[in-house]
């Protein structure tokens, strides 16, 4: 008779690599993972910013073909191992549970994204505290900036790309100008390091700050009502984009951030970036209904005489004017999702 295998007990982990990017960084995780090895001691967890009907397959072939450490699409309630290398799949957020094991979720978006960078970085904070080596590279905009900071506050350590190498600078920058960072390296300085920090003896733990347990709890979908992000900041006369409720501004946070009871949550500049995207959807809605309403007065026109084809010629002229003011509000509107935070 067979004897019955034995079930392997999960790995036990001080430490965990978390590593956030978004446009550019493709490369830049490519890049990064081509200097370790396949005996990396660490689980590290990626989450890089991709569209909803992306699968990432092709990519992970890439860097598995680097015959480093294994990667792989987070699996809810997997265990996490060394050596092993876990994506954000699309459309989900990455986190890491209270028991420690991988948490994949269908949360509220953050920073206009899903997965979002600020999610996975706090739940680590909380999590590993002094033992979590985060890392920002290439992308857009700011996300990033918030779970660095939290990473920061509970003891962790902070590694940033230099913004001077990277494809697109904005994350890495921003992240420079909000927090006191650990590190400011190129790419081909951050492999080396790793190892360097594995090798340090974990520092002493730090309480986790309230706020950030409580924005964990909330992405996680533990905590999502009106009691908890009352006492995340006060109420602000906007309204969430994404689904239309109330706004707090987050208090302990220099920058400004704000959040729903739902769980959407955004910075300055991806909530003003979104409203933006809201106000072209908006204004194209505008357009074409004002040019339905000339076609059909031009249609009304031709079929009458007299005062009834003058009046419905006027109002078509008129409705033409609308038509060129949306048009030229459209050709002037810069794509503001895609700018640069200023230095």
């Amino acid at each position: 008779m067979k004897k019955a295998s034995k079930t392997q007990k999960p790995e036990k982990f001080s430490k965990v690599v978390v590593i956030g990017t978004s446009a550019g960084g493709l490369f830049a995780i490519k890049k990064l993972i081509s200097q370790l090895r396949n005996d990396f001691p660490l689980p590290i967890l990626v989450v890089h910013h991709v569209s909803p009907d992306a699968t990432g397959n092709v990519f992970l072939d890439e860097l598995n073909a680097l015959n480093t450490v294994k990667c792989q699409h987070a699996k809810s309630g997997n265990n996490l191992k060394s050596g092993h290398l876990y994506m954000a799949p699309s459309d989900h957020h990455l986190m890491i549970g209270e028991d420690l094991k991988i948490l994949v979720t269908k949360g509220a978006q953050e920073n206009r994204y899903r997965p979002a960078i600020d999610p996975l970085f706090r739940s680590a904070a909380v999590r590993f505290g002094t033992g979590v080596i985060g890392i920002l590279l290439t992308g857009y905009l700011d996300d990033g900036t918030a779970g660095m900071k939290a990473i920061k506050s509970c003891g962790g350590t902070c590694i940033v790309q230099d913004p001077d190498e990277a494809d697109y600078p904005a994350m890495p920058k921003n992240a420079l100008n909000n927090v006191k960072v650990d590190y400011c390296l190129p790419i081909s300085e951050i492999g080396p390091l790793l190892y360097q920090l594995i090798q340090q003896k974990l520092r002493k733990s730090m309480p986790v700050p309230k706020d950030v347990t409580i924005e964990a709890k909330i992405a996680e979908r533990v905590l999502s009502d009106l009691s908890s992000v009352n006492k995340l900041g006060d109420q602000v006369p906007f309204n969430c984009p994404g689904c239309g409720g109330v706004l707090w501004k987050v208090k302990k946070d220099s920058s400004s951030r704000f959040r729903c009871h739902t769980g959407h949550a955004y910075t300055e500049a991806s909530l003003l970036a979104e409203q933006t995207k809201k106000i072209e959807e908006t204004m194209w809605t505008a357009l074409r209904m004002f040019e339905e309403r000339k076609n059909l007065l031009t249609e009304m026109a031709q079929g009458k005489k007299g005062v009834g084809s003058r009046s419905a010629i006027e109002r078509a002229k008129m409705s033409q004017v609308h038509i060129d003011r949306i048009r030229a509000i459209l050709n002037t509107t810069n794509n503001e999702g895609e700018e640069e935070i200023p230095s």
